[in-house]
């Protein structure tokens, strides 16, 4: 089973994350005034310009800045050059102008496919880009009306939702070597939580520019194939994670819990393929066939403190020897507590979603957050042993 590129980690690949440290200890500021601020950025020997909202400050004078066009800048005191602000009202940048600056940011050769929620950037056949917009609408449709069933009050993006496609597998690892390093590889796509951007590449490998028939057969007989459900849960795992911290559910560099981010993310990720090109993936809360496999494999050797390790920090996942079980248990655990606690695990989420951007808790307060949402730990978890041995 392929790792997921998380947005926890492409977070600790990010040049800039330093910072982090030093707001976690050194938090001066929430958001700031009104108005806009603008910050020229000294790094890598190279000068530009961000402008956004601040929306914390460190007393060392480090800077979290939200751009226009949704990036979040964390900016270390010595590669801020000048700070200026001016009256106008954050705004997120337009469709066309965001899709400009994207262009802009591109190797040659990209286009802008457009639909509701989403800009498509791609190099590859505008059929493929289509069927990636089918695909990510129907999610995120699907994604709000679950939720909003529930009783979970989500809100719309306040930034197109951007996706970046390559033609190929080479050239999506030459762009994302910055932030994936050797892990590209073995990951298809991810979400990442500074630009809150989806990247890939045409799984179908055809590289045809041109489109036609031919692409959409192509597409056909890749989702017949054994392994495409896996391939096209990847796409759907980041997709989620990235409607998940646009709409709501999570925020950006928030400590969410990434038992918990991860958890919801596999939920949602489960691929239906029986309709082909035109559909490629619905359900959600299905059973997840990999991840209950791995989990199930697990139990046999899982340690008496797994519940609790799971909770308190995250560093299973970070974990090459353990990443795998983490994953797996994360869904295991998601699963079972939307089926038998539902109502629970929607306040704890509520809980969750309020966590305040770059603010650390306590491995204590996470135990004890998921406690008050659901009782004490060994009784919980002797429930979801009980759940996965004895049959859902």
């Amino acid at each position: 089973m392929v790792l997921q590129n998380t947005p926890s980690a492409m977070l600790s690949r990010h040049p800039a994350t330093r910072l982090c440290g030093v707001l976690f200890c050194s938090l001066t500021l929430g958001l700031t005034a009104l108005g806009m601020d603008h910050v020229t950025v000294r790094r890598q020997g190279k000068t530009s310009e961000a402008v956004g909202r601040v929306l914390i400050e460190a007393q060392d004078g480090g800077l979290a800045l939200l751009a226009r066009d949704g990036v979040l800048w964390l900016i270390p005191p010595e590669e801020k050059v000048t700070r200026t602000r001016d009256a106008a009202e954050f705004s997120s940048l337009g469709r066309d102008a965001l899709g400009r600056g994207l262009l802009a940011e591109l190797p040659q050769g990209f286009q802008i496919y457009s639909t509701p929620h989403y800009l498509i950037c791609y190099d590859t056949s505008r059929e493929y880009a289509q069927w990636c917009g089918t695909l990510f609408e129907q999610l995120y449709r699907a994604f709000h009306n679950y939720w909003t069933r529930r009783g979970v009050e989500l809100s719309e993006p306040k930034f197109p939702l951007v996706a970046v496609v390559f033609a190929n597998k080479a050239a999506y690892l030459r762009f994302s070597q910055s932030e994936l390093g050797q892990a590209g590889e073995s990951i298809s796509g991810f979400y990442s939580l500074l630009t809150n951007r989806m990247t890939m590449y045409d799984i179908t490998g055809a590289d045809g520019r041109g489109g036609g028939r031919g692409v959409s057969a192509k597409i056909n007989q890749i989702l017949s194939q054994p392994g495409a459900s896996r391939t096209v849960a990847t796409v759907v795992h980041e997709a989620t994670h990235q409607i998940a911290f646009n709409c709501g559910l999570h925020q950006r560099l928030s400590d969410c819990p990434r038992w918990f981010s991860e958890g919801i993310a596999m939920f949602f990720e489960t691929p239906d393929l029986r309709g082909g090109a035109k559909r490629g993936w619905s359900g959600i809360g299905t059973v997840n066939p990999s991840r209950l496999e791995r989990f199930q494999e697990f139990l046999q050797s899982r340690p008496a403190n797994s519940l609790e390790t799971l909770l308190r920090d995250d560093r299973r996942f970070t974990d090459a020897k353990q990443a795998v079980d983490a994953y797996a248990e994360a869904w295991a655990l998601t699963y079972f507590l939307l089926k038998k606690h539902e109502k629970d695990y929607v306040a704890y989420l509520r809980t969750l979603s309020a966590k305040k951007t770059l603010m650390q808790d306590k491995p204590e307060q996470r135990i004890d957050e998921f406690r008050k949402a659901f009782g004490e730990l060994p009784k919980v978890d002797a429930e979801f042993q009980r759940f996965f041995v004895k049959g859902r």
